[in-house]
């Protein structure tokens, strides 16, 4: 999971919206549009986000399409700590 994060905030673009995501979805649970709106970013942008934190293990899913919402991992709650360290690597 540590170096999935660093993938997925330092080493590709899209790293400090992904951040602002993680850091929205600590609040509370969300969904694609939710995001959006709290984010003031595109929600094709947070579409793409939200599917690279899938792929990753970083959030999951629940429910269909539209209105799913999306979560936090048991995964990731567990590597908070490093999420936190590589988040004050960033520029």
């Amino acid at each position: 999971m540590e170096k999935a994060l660093w993938y997925l905030l330092v080493g590709t673009r899209g790293g400090t919206n992904r951040v602002r995501i993680i850091r929205a979805l600590s609040e509370r649970p969300r969904n694609a549009n939710q995001l959006s709106e709290h984010l003031e970013v595109d929600y094709n942008t947070i579409r793409h986000h939200l599917d690279m934190l899938l792929d990753h293990s970083v959030v999951e899913k629940g429910g269909d399409d539209y209105g799913a919402l999306y979560f936090l991992t048991d995964q990731f709650e567990h590597h908070r700590e490093a999420f936190e360290e590589i988040i004050q690597h960033m520029d």
